[in-house]
């Protein structure tokens, strides 16, 4: 870690506990997601941490970003998953867009003025996500929307959607990526989904309903929205590996200070053998996948865009997230799983980081295909 990390990690620090730690138990359990906070955050830079200072970005690393995003997360996963995915749509408009649209919607993102969401996933195509069906049909000026769109995370308080959209034939070469914002006629919600987890962070339904989106919204061309997608989520994997260390990490400090003060036959549950390599295993765990999400990073920052680093650390990082919080829970006993202590929150927001942006599952699929084209 440099200095400028340091710095960063250090301000952070001070900023999550003071700010996001006493509000979070209270939050968590009345699915309160407070957009004053975020944009405190963003106030701080922590909004749009890898974009151009053109477009009101800090202009760092994708390795500072993932310290960033790891730090938050030791205080919420929920609102670090907030930025992490904002920030994929900002890096798409910055990456795919056009002059017009970076001047457009980026000062907004970038500030944590405004928030924005992806939205790819539909019922019928969540791993398969080439096979979805809601579509954009060219119309005078623009395109017409129709379809749904279920699991997106900031739906309602996000201003800027990111739609993947069907402008052609079955299949990737048939999508096309489309900025499409609240208030566009034709655009509504469903319900807010209840979830075990990330209660602070709202997931909802989109509906489009002959819904206009102006040719000027269209990111790049016709049917390149599914690799605008995969570009995106790719980067997407490594930072919500980074919001996993984060987890993991608050929850194996958490069963070290209680293992250190909680007595029992006369002496401190940690001095217990069978407990120390409980601990031992987690703080390994912890150090792995941070290492790994920091390569990925740096994959990055070197333009390599390795998709291998990318899904190694989305995997390894998230795995132990839930590995890491079952474990802490464990250690805490009965007081563990109940909400005098925050353990029990870290497990419940841990077990669907090994589910968006690509299920575990999907990024064993993808490390195979890799390793065939690396030893064929």
């Amino acid at each position: 870690m440099n200095e400028l990390q340091k710095e960063l990690i250090s301000s952070l620090e001070r900023f999550r506990t003071q700010k996001i730690d006493p509000i979070m138990e209270h939050d968590d359990a009345n699915e309160v997601f407070n957009l004053e906070l975020y944009r405190e955050l963003g106030a701080l830079g922590f909004t749009g941490v890898t974009i151009s200072e053109e477009f009101g970005g800090a202009g760092l690393s994708y390795s500072d970003y993932c310290y960033v995003l790891e730090e938050i997360a030791k205080s919420s996963v929920p609102y670090a998953v907030t930025i992490s995915v904002s920030g994929m749509v900002q890096a798409i408009i910055a990456n795919s867009g056009n002059e017009e649209q970076k001047k457009k919607y980026l000062p907004e993102l970038t500030s944590g003025q405004e928030i924005g969401a992806f939205a790819l996933s539909e019922s019928g195509s969540g791993s398969d996500a080439a096979s979805l069906k809601t579509t954009a049909k060219k119309v005078d000026g623009g395109y017409i929307l129709n379809g749904t769109k279920l699991w997106i995370t900031s739906g309602g308080i996000a201003k800027t959607y990111i739609v993947m959209a069907r402008t052609g034939d079955e299949g990737a070469r048939g999508v096309s990526a489309f900025i499409v914002q609240d208030g566009a006629e034709g655009f509504s919600f469903g319900k807010k989904e209840k979830k075990m987890g990330w209660k602070t962070s709202p997931t909802r339904e989109l509906i489009f309903e002959n819904c206009f989106v102006p040719a000027e919204n269209l990111i790049g061309n016709e049917g390149e929205g599914f690799k605008v997608a995969m570009g995106g989520l790719e980067r997407g994997r490594f930072t919500i590996g980074a919001i996993g260390v984060g987890c993991a990490a608050r929850a194996l400090d958490e069963a070290v200070k209680y293992s250190l003060t909680r007595h029992q036959f006369n002496q401190p549950i940690f001095d217990f053998q069978g407990l120390q390599f409980m601990m031992a295993d987690m703080a390994t765990e912890v150090e792995a996948s941070r290492l790994l999400v920091q390569k990925a990073a740096h994959s990055y920052d070197e333009g390599e865009c390795n998709q291998l680093y990318a899904s190694m650390a989305k995997l390894k990082a998230t795995d132990t997230a839930m590995k890491v919080t079952t474990d802490a829970v464990q250690i805490l006993g009965g007081v563990g799983y109940t909400a005098e202590y925050p353990v029990e929150r870290f497990m419940r927001d841990a077990k669907v980081l090994q589910i968006v942006e690509g299920t575990n599952q999907i990024q064993k699929v993808l490390i195979g295909r890799n390793l065939k084209k690396q030893y064929s």
